[in-house]
């Protein structure tokens, strides 16, 4: 089984208090309270990741209403597996992740989505980047960027 990183739970956190803020500043909604229970446990633990098996329902919910708010696959439709590459240079999964990903859990896929973020030698965070920039600079001022958008100044150059 894989493990939930803990920016993971953060961005999910995030999420919730945007969608459900706090009416007093003091009061949480369940989503919130579930998921803050849990990073506060990480914390005081002093642990990164929380297996996906031991995670309470409440807080398991709420965070994957925020993944299914997230992109499901890395893919820029660029894909060097299929010409014999054992890392795809378009999304940087391996064959293996590209070839298992519909079998994949949520947190395996967002862990393999960690890997590549931190990695950051994929084609879709450098090459291609732009192509992200000027999707985000093309939405309208309400809306927000896609989750896994880099700010214009945090994408390396080419």
């Amino acid at each position: 089984m894989a493990a939930i990183h803990i920016t993971d739970i953060e961005a999910a956190i995030n999420y919730w208090r945007e969608r459900k803020p706090s009416p007093d500043g003091v009061t949480l909604a369940p989503e919130l309270r579930a998921l803050a229970e849990v990073y506060a446990l990480m914390v005081f633990h002093h642990e990164d990741e929380v297996d996906e098996v031991g995670f309470p329902a409440e807080a398991w919910e709420a965070w994957l209403t925020w993944y299914r708010s997230t992109p499901d696959t890395p893919c820029i439709a660029i894909c060097s597996t299929s010409q014999g590459d054992d890392e795809c240079k378009g999304c940087g999964r391996s064959f293996d992740e590209v070839q298992h990903w519909p079998a994949m859990t949520p947190a395996e896929k967002r862990s393999t989505w960690r890997r590549i973020t931190m990695e950051d030698s994929a084609w879709r965070f450098n090459r291609y980047a732009e192509r992200v920039r000027e999707a985000v600079q093309a939405q309208p001022a309400e809306a927000s960027p896609p989750p896994d958008a880099r700010p214009p100044d945090a994408a390396p150059a080419d």
